[in-house]
């Protein structure tokens, strides 16, 4: 390691930062520039929410990356935003694998654009999400179609100009976008890519928040966000290429235009070490390595050039660089997992030669002390998903005494407090009179599964003529009741129409929080749709609750539903879908469920003005629509260790309603900027 820079292996030879203009946040809808001198050009645009960029880049390809110039800025002309040509946006390619990249990239809209001299290679059609044989005269059926624009996007927008609201409306209205999509498209051809349409049908209608580049930390992303696609990284500003590892910009230094890395992905495409959670040692890019596909390797040397310049550049700044690492996801067989780690500095860097016995630029970079655990957590709560003993602080390990599929820690890292008050552990709901004395559903006939698109299914037709469940389990959007296969359906039980009986499938644990009695947590992350459990208990009537008195807490009544909640199927506006009407999603129901004596996991869920779980009328085992099963399902991507909570309302002069029914509304400490105050 001594000897890792030689004459002819040095990396670069870089004169000493004199002026490196920073980047800090602005009022959203004002452009911000900083620079080394008065005359210089803005080197970053912010745009917020709805705020127009320049008309030549009046919908660039998530602010792509520019290509490093070698010519001097003083000696290159302005272009008519201020900026100057060198540091023009370039197309970045949106794509499903290496040879789609050579081939093509996208315009403003999203377009395809192909690149001269290469012919006749498959690839991806983003408008409408299939695959389609390049070269040739194509009829106009073939052609691709911008992406729906929409004018009125006041029902989509966030409401205020909070930044972390900004990020959540985005990845929330793309996220269902998405579910929507690919439940469409699953009917005629399920490898469509639904990401991909989505984030194109996003970038065209402006519905993006962060479109600046910057150095440092994103307004609205905190340390330990999760992202299940790189184009949600590229919606909300953290990373703006499509595929490539390094973010860049171009920066003024010694009045001369230079590329600074901004942000990166360690994806595990190239020879990366990320055994400790405070030093990722990361691989440059090119040299024909980093293909997802095992069999690509690296076939020439990396040249020093667009990213790895940028990085080399920064080790010598020192400018501070987002890093977002990735982690299986479990739940798919070739998913990932992207984590934003917080900032980093670039230490040292070196070339070496790599497996495939070609020159391999590396740098070390360190984490910043001082900011919230990233990997850490998920290094720490995968151990004890592998082993629960390994989890300290534990009072009882499994707090359901083997009910659920998984146990349910209790753990107490905050006071003396043994335990909860005694309860009886159950998984569902205890209904007044027997299910057997209740009219039964209509059943399907399908044979073994039921099947997107098949007109026959029952269940399907009772559900509006779509499953409710994505293939992989994820809820698609909210209903004001949504109807399971039940047990005189021919389908199996693992059929995708039967996702909340079949149980928990998350490890839990039932935490004591500072100040708000005992919480609930995941060791696993839990993606958007998530089924996370049912809010179980006994179903008494009116006048038994009256009676309750203190208890009353322990109430759950399906008589409000949160704003968010109300937003959760964002914009099916653009899709040429009309607008959701608020019956369509919610129904106040008469049904009362008391988990004070029998319930589960579900009676440790605390309030929150700002919610990240949501709750779904489902029938699976009788057909009385006022007295459903209550399940619980995440709104967002909710990071493992993450508390889960839900509005329970608050009853008063303000109109509100309550799920829970308080007498007296009780003060709230959710902490939310959201916070109304009070809840209950």
């Amino acid at each position: 390691m001594e000897a890792r820079k030689t004459k002819e292996d040095a990396v670069l030879d870089v004169k000493p930062l004199r002026s490196l203009a920073p980047m800090f946040p602005a009022p959203y809808g004002f452009n911000t520039t900083f620079s080394s001198s008065d005359s210089a050009p803005p080197f970053v645009c912010v745009s917020p929410f709805g705020a127009p960029l320049p008309s030549e880049d009046r919908f660039p390809s998530f602010f792509n990356t520019p290509v490093p110039s070698s010519q001097p800025a003083k000696d290159r002309a302005p272009s008519a935003n201020g900026s100057y040509q060198g540091a023009s946006h370039s197309p970045v390619a949106i794509d499903l694998d290496e040879e789609a990249e050579q081939l093509i990239r996208t315009s403003s809209f999203g377009r395809k654009i192909k690149r001269p001299g290469k012919m006749g290679i498959s690839h991806y059609h983003l408008a409408g999400g299939s695959k389609a044989e390049g070269g040739g005269d194509r009829s106009k059926s073939q052609q691709r179609k911008r992406p729906r624009k929409i004018t009125d996007l006041s029902l989509i927008r966030p409401t205020s100009l909070d930044p972390r609201e900004s990020v959540e409306v985005v990845l929330m209205t793309f996220d269902a976008l998405r579910r929507r999509l690919q439940q469409l498209d699953e009917t005629t051809d399920a490898n469509k890519r639904a990401d991909l349409k989505a984030g194109s049908i996003m970038a065209a209608n402006d519905l993006r928040t962060n479109m600046g580049k910057r150095i440092g930390s994103v307004p609205g992303v905190e340390v330990g966000d999760i992202f299940y696609f790189r184009i949600e990284l590229c919606l909300v500003g953290m990373h703006a290429p499509s595929m490539a590892g390094i973010d860049y910009m171009m920066t003024r230094y010694a009045d001369v235009d230079e590329p600074s890395a901004i942000s990166i992905v360690s994806a595990g495409g190239y020879e990366n070490d990320e055994g400790d959670v405070d030093v990722l040692i990361y691989s440059g890019q090119g040299g024909g390595g980093g293909h997802k596909h095992a069999e690509k390797k690296q076939f020439d040397d990396q040249k020093l050039e667009r990213g790895n310049l940028a990085l080399e550049k920064s080790t010598h700044r020192g400018n501070l660089v987002r890093v977002i690492r990735s982690a299986k996801d479990m739940t798919l067989v070739s998913g990932k997992i992207y984590i934003y780690d917080g900032l980093y500095k670039i230490h040292e860097s070196w070339i070496e030669k790599g497996k495939s016995g070609f020159n391999v630029f590396k740098y070390k970079l360190l984490r910043e002390p001082g900011q919230p655990e990233g990997l850490a957590v998920w290094k720490r709560t995968a151990e004890w998903i592998l082993n629960p003993s390994s989890r300290g602080r534990v009072i009882l390990p499994d707090i359901s005494s083997g009910v659920e599929n998984m146990q349910v820690c209790l753990v107490n890292e905050v006071d003396d407090a043994k335990g909860p008050s005694h309860f009886t552990y159950a998984t569902s709901v205890k209904y007044i009179r027997p299910i057997s004395s209740m009219k039964p559903l209509q059943n399907c006939r399908c044979l073994s599964v039921c099947l997107p698109g098949d007109a026959n299914c029952s269940c399907s037709q009772q559900n509006d003529g779509s499953l409710p469940y994505s293939s992989n389990g994820l809820l698609v959007n909210r209903k004001s009741v949504l109807y399971e296969c039940n047990s005189l359906c021919s389908c199996s039980f693992n059929c995708r129409n039967r996702v909340t009986q079949k149980g928990v499938k998350l490890h839990f644990e039932v935490f004591r929080t500072k100040d708000r009695g005992w919480g609930l947590r995941s060791w696993d992350p839990i993606r958007a749709g998530t089924f996370i459990c049912e809010y179980a208990g006994e179903i008494v009537d009116k006048i038994e609750v009256d009676d309750f008195g203190e208890e009353e807490h322990y109430n759950f009544r399906a008589t409000y539903l949160d704003e968010k909640t109300q937003k959760w199927n964002h914009g099916p506006e653009l899709i040429g879908e009309p607008s959701v009407n608020h019956s369509e999603i919610f129904k106040p129901l008469p049904i009362i469920i008391n988990a004070k004596n029998l319930g589960n996991v579900a009676r440790f869920m605390n309030h929150s003005c700002s919610p990240n779980v949501l709750w779904q009328p489902v029938l699976y085992d009788h057909s009385e629509e006022g007295y459903p099963h209550i399940m619980f399902f995440a709104i967002k991507h909710i990071p493992p260790m993450t508390e889960l909570t839900f509005d329970y309302g608050v009853s008063g002069d303000n109109g509100l309603s309550s799920l829970a029914g308080l007498k007296e509304p009780k003060k709230c400490l959710c902490g939310s900027p959201k916070c109304r105050g009070l809840f209950g």
